[in-house]
Formats: C-alpha cells, structure tokens, sequence
C-alpha cells in the first residue's frame, strides 16, 4: 500500500480521488447516490470505491448510509 511513512502515497485511481473530492465538497456526511451524481460515475461502482477507501481510512462512516472524508482522505487528495 503506502511506503510505511505515513504519508497518503496509496496510489488512488482516479474514481476513487473523485469519489474523494465530492466528499470533501460535501457539508457534512453524504450518500453515495449524491457522490454518484455529483461525479458522473456509476452509483454501484461509487459504493465499492467506498468501500475500498474506508478499508485504507480516507472515509468514514458518522451517520447510517452516509459517508464522509476523513483528515487522511484530505491530505490524499491534496497530494
């Protein structure tokens, strides 16, 4: 995955750095049928893509089928 430093060098693809960036232009948690619209991708592919970046911690989950971006999805995005 990473280098081991810490940093967010998790080669994201670039569905999932969409999938991030309309979280972060979100306020507050979002359901992944507005992720979808939001970025023009399939909505089945947008919940796996969230799936997969929950599992690396760029997404958290605060409220029942809503998502949002965590400090480390920012920091992913920014890179």
């Amino acid at each position: 995955m990473g280098c081991g430093c810490g940093c967010a060098k998790k080669n994201l693809t670039d569905e999932q750095k969409k999938v991030l960036q309309a979280m972060a232009d979100c306020d507050g948690p979002c359901a992944a049928k507005d992720i979808a619209a939001a970025t023009g991708l399939d909505a089945k592919m947008v919940s796996g893509k969230i799936a997969d970046l929950k599992k690396q911690g760029f997404v958290d989950s605060p409220v029942r089928c809503k998502y949002g971006i965590t400090a480390e999805g920012r920091t992913a995005i920014k890179g």
